[in-house]
Formats: C-alpha cells, sequence, structure tokens
C-alpha cells in the first residue's frame, strides 16, 4: 500500500493562462510506499491537480521544488 500526502504550491503562480495557489490543496495517495508524491515525477500530482482544480501543472512548467507537502498517515 502507498502513503498519502497533502500537496499544496509554495506561492501563487502564473504561467499559460492559469494559476495555482496555496490554498489549493489536493491530497495524494501513491501507488507504492514513497518517501515523497515525487518520487515518480509529477504524475500522480498532476493528476489530482487536473481532476479537483482543472489545472495542468505540467504545462504551467511547474516542478516538485515549486510544492510543499506533508505526510498524512504517520
Amino acid at each position: 500500500m502507498g502513503k498519502a500526502f497533502r500537496v499544496w504550491p509554495k506561492k501563487t503562480k502564473r504561467l499559460a493562462g492559469q494559476v495555482i495557489a496555496p490554498a489549493m490543496v489536493v491530497t495524494v495517495v501513491t501507488q507504492y510506499h514513497q518517501p515523497s508524491p515525487f518520487s515518480l515525477g509529477l504524475d500522480e500530482v498532476r493528476a489530482a491537480y487536473l481532476r479537483i482544480y482543472n489545472i495542468d501543472i505540467k504545462k504551467m512548467g511547474c516542478i516538485s521544488g515549486d510544492f510543499n507537502y506533508e505526510l498524512l498517515d504517520k
């Protein structure tokens, strides 16, 4: 079983006609036991932002360093 993480942007970012802000929090459950939600790239986080906010963070040029995260299931 994987781990659950809460992920949110560090700051407001506007690019490609889209905006992400620190208030836009998503919960990501990884498929495997990983140390961070970015171990396999942005794919799982990107899917969550597309599903919830209809924002493509890959199209915006976001990297893992643009986000904060915390482990939920300690």
